[in-house]
């Protein structure tokens, strides 16, 4: 077991306290050297004391009370929801025409979504995800992949050379994923350097819907993506229940 040192039982104590914290902030705090701080948050989190996250640090598991959603890995987070996601990728299915030019977001649920649209017979597709670009077959479908820098097991890229490519199109929809959504209305994500890609992909569409599970509502994350009015609409397992084809009788 880690024996903690004064600094890191205060360190600790200030994660506890905000729920998160940048390691700028705690370096700051207590006058060391990021790569002090970095240190400790690495043996902190090792030891299954805390969550490490990109520039910080936050509570294991979450916030008491649901301020805080669980992290899970990109392959626990597939195994979940999958019926829910499922729905979600029909709905879409119906709401985008063949021919279509389509943006999709890196997560399980719009990996869901490329898994249903790949049995469209003709599809333009740009994405930042290489496991959506992968559900696709390019002897029927046109796939860009975006350029940039590759990170963590969700296959995700983004950085400046992202969003620098994404602003010269065009797509008919872009289907944006997203960790939580808060009661006042603020959409959320984990990972500060997703949310620039998210966001010029909203600027640059036609249209532009939030995919999210029941689950994510009422819940919040780290960084905000928007507003959930700056959407079209939002589409979950509920809408997913309904096709947009479907007539009424």
């Amino acid at each position: 077991m880690l024996s903690l040192s004064d600094r890191q039982q205060e360190v600790l104590a200030r994660i506890e306290a905000k729920g998160f914290i940048t390691l700028e902030a705690l370096a700051e705090m207590f006058s060391v050297s990021m790569q002090t701080v970095r240190r400790d948050v690495i043996a902190m989190h090792e030891a299954g004391l805390i969550e490490r996250f990109h520039g910080g640090a936050g509570v294991k598991g979450g916030v008491k009370g649901g301020v805080w959603v669980d992290r899970m890995d990109h392959g626990q987070k597939r195994m979940i929801g999958r019926s829910e996601k499922r729905s979600i990728a029909e709905y879409v299915a119906g709401l985008v025409p063949d021919g279509a030019f389509v943006y999709l977001d890196v997560g399980t649920t719009t990996e869901a979504v490329a898994e249903m649209l790949a049995s469209k017979p003709l599809l333009y597709v740009v994405t930042n995800s290489l496991h959506v670009a992968a559900a696709f077959d390019p002897a029927r479908h046109d796939v860009r992949m975006l350029p940039g820098r590759l990170s963590g097991a969700d296959g995700s890229v983004t950085g400046e050379d992202t969003v620098l490519a994404l602003r010269a199109l065009r797509p008919d929809f872009a289907f944006i994923s997203c960790s939580a959504i808060e009661p006042a209305g603020s959409v959320m994500d984990f990972d500060p350097g997703k949310i620039a890609v998210k966001r010029m992909a909203m600027s640059v569409a036609r249209k532009a819907y939030l995919l999210a599970t029941t689950d994510k509502f009422g819940k919040t994350a780290r960084v905000e993506i928007a507003d959930r009015a700056d959407f079209n609409d939002i589409i979950t397992e509920e809408t997913g229940s309904n096709s947009p084809n479907s007539s009424s009788s």
